[in-house]
């Protein structure tokens, strides 16, 4: 029995979608989707039922784009109403989400929790130099703006930091009451470390990637493994002995489809 991850399928694209398709059972395994399935529920839903019966069980936390809806769509069906609707869609699959009980693996090995996070981004993730006033301004000065700042709503809250704010907390309350002898693996879409959001080709996008919140969880829990994705930089690091494993697929530019997606599944366990 093995744990695997994979983020930012993106399956808008025809290439990815075909990666999906083909993908070979693994009837005993774990899979964690890290994110960014796609920019809509349907994207979502073909991944769902594409994956969901060759795994034994699949894990899923939002990605920005998943969370994208067009401004057409009244203020409540889109932000946290938007996100409610696609953890409805994945619990039509049995799929775990942020908003379910940790599931403990039942592979070998020490007490482990399978903890999918969902905590958005503040802006916070920028020089100290920069105000939070002035960071989108700041990033646009090199040409750069994140598609999320049209599409991506956050309804009911006034601005992203709150929505932020609160996905922190309620996570924040989430770790704080497991108990303490229990490895993590924690998945989610952003990094939570801000040293580990740098994209060499568009340095000020790390505004978009995550929060200073988050940037100290895994000195505070008793994390074993943080997987994430949205940087599109396939990484493996390790930081006060805590691994941190950037899995995503990317856009087709960005893999190599002769090797399927089965060869950029990363192992966990």
């Amino acid at each position: 029995m093995k744990l695997w991850a994979i983020g930012d399928l993106h399956v808008g694209y025809d290439d990815n979608r075909h990666a999906v398709d083909a993908l070979p059972a693994f009837p005993d395994d774990w899979l964690i989707i890290a994110g960014d399935a796609g920019e809509t529920p349907a994207h979502l839903d073909f991944v769902l039922r594409s994956l969901e019966p060759k795994f034994a069980q699949l894990v899923w936390t939002p990605g920005n784009h998943d969370l994208w809806t067009p401004k057409t769509l009244a203020s409540e069906q889109r932000g946290a109403a938007h996100y409610g609707r696609l953890i409805a869609l994945c619990r039509r699959y049995g799929v775990l989400t942020p908003e379910d009980p940790y599931a403990q693996w039942p592979g070998d090995g020490p007490l482990r929790a399978i903890v999918p996070t969902f905590t958005l981004f503040d802006y916070s993730f920028r020089p100290d130099h920069v105000t939070r006033d002035n960071a989108i301004a700041w990033a646009a000065e090199t040409g750069v703006r994140s598609a999320d700042e049209d599409l991506l709503a956050p309804d009911p809250y006034a601005t992203c930091d709150d929505w932020c704010a609160a996905r922190v907390a309620a996570t924040e309350a989430r770790l704080d009451a497991l108990p303490t002898d229990v490895s993590l693996i924690v998945a989610n879409h952003f990094p939570l470390r801000r040293d580990l959001a740098v994209l060499p080709r568009i340095p000020r996008f790390s505004i978009w990637c995550g929060t200073m919140r988050t940037n100290e969880w895994h000195r505070r829990y008793n994390f074993e493994t943080v997987v994430s994705g949205h940087l599109h930089l396939r990484s493996s690091r390790e930081v006060d002995g805590v691994k941190f494993e950037e899995v995503s697929l990317g856009y087709p530019t960005q893999w190599n489809q002769s090797r399927g997606l089965e060869h950029y599944l990363r192992r966990l366990l």
